[in-house]
């Protein structure tokens, strides 16, 4: 029996040519309006960011079996409706866990880490300037700072444990309780006290709906006059005017945003142009390594349709 899948953006060259050795495969970009008679014979969508399996797609595929999701998040997928017309549903849930780690170090170690580059020879006096600029010289270690986090799910905790070993003090608050020898040393506090107390926030929640706009104006109040905001998750949990107004009144807050409501970021965004708002293109998982993993997502989807035990299936609770 042949399997057909139709897949929506692309995926390591590996994991696809491992599926078509197996399943007969139909590409598509994933804004694609014309996809012809692909979805009415379809077992199987492959699906990264910016496709959404909604209801109405779902009935375009009366044949579908299961839906993959190449990423740890399942908010552009309707679980339930899935679930309702007997559709499975898998994912990767931790392939870009360390990708989103270092590159939430690395914007953390950019900005309170100043550097300036020796792009030439120099004398004796204006190498003594370079290296005594005051621009050059960081206020505090990172050791003297607070790291605040906001969700303790599987990035949030490797954030929490890469911070314990670098030195900082670190805070979370998450809905759930979370047992201490998975905390890795961070102390649970009220989400008003983390905005309070942190020196370095980072966002890591979900995207259940409750989660729109938590980080908006009563919160953004809170934080130090010089917080480093950090938000890898989700673009819809940060209240962009409350933000936007955040930053304009206090210039000494840096905010590094690498996802956004929507994406792309619209002309109307209220961040763009304020200098202290720091935007990239959703990068967070873009490793090799972390692509990779993700893209592997296929194996599980060839696995529901020849009848196997997915390893792993969407929770039964998203939120």
């Amino acid at each position: 029996m042949t399997f057909h899948v139709v897949q929506f953006e692309a995926f390591a060259p590996e994991a696809e040519r491992w599926l078509a050795d197996r399943c007969d495969v139909r590409r598509f970009a994933p804004d694609a309006d014309d996809l012809g008679d692909a979805l009415s014979d379809a077992d199987a969508l492959l699906v990264r960011t910016y496709t959404h399996v909604t209801a109405d797609l779902l009935d375009a595929a009366p044949q579908l079996r299961v839906v993959g999701r190449a990423g740890a998040g399942l908010d552009n997928i309707d679980v339930d409706a899935c679930r309702r017309r007997g559709v499975d549903v898998v994912y990767t849930p931790d392939a870009n866990t360390q990708a989103v780690v270092e590159y939430v170090l690395a914007i953390t170690s950019d900005a309170l880490r100043p550097r300036a580059r020796v792009t030439g020879a120099v004398d004796l006096a204006q190498w003594m300037d370079l290296r005594s600029d005051p621009s050059v010289v960081a206020p505090r270690q990172m050791s003297e700072l607070t790291l605040g986090i906001l969700g303790l799910g599987r990035i949030g905790r490797r954030v929490a444990e890469v911070a314990g070993v670098v030195g900082f003090d670190a805070l979370y608050h998450d809905l759930l309780e979370i047992a201490p020898s998975e905390r890795h040393g961070a102390v649970p506090v009220s989400g008003e006290t983390l905005f309070e107390r942190a020196d370095v926030l980072t966002i890591h929640v979900d995207g259940r709906p409750s989660n729109r706009g938590f980080v908006g104006g009563d919160l953004l109040a809170r934080t130090k006059e010089d917080v480093l905001l950090i938000n890898t998750s989700r673009g819809f949990v940060v209240d962009n005017v409350a933000l936007a107004a955040r930053l304009r009144a206090c210039p000494r807050i840096r905010a590094h945003l690498d996802v956004h409501d929507p994406e792309p970021i619209a002309a109307d965004c209220p961040l763009l142009g304020i200098p202290n708002a720091t935007l990239y293109p959703h990068l967070a998982s873009r490793t090799e390594t972390a692509l990779r993993a993700m893209s592997w997502v296929v194996r599980d989807v060839v696995a529901v349709l020849e009848g196997r035990t997915p390893e792993f299936p969407a929770p039964r609770t998203t939120g």
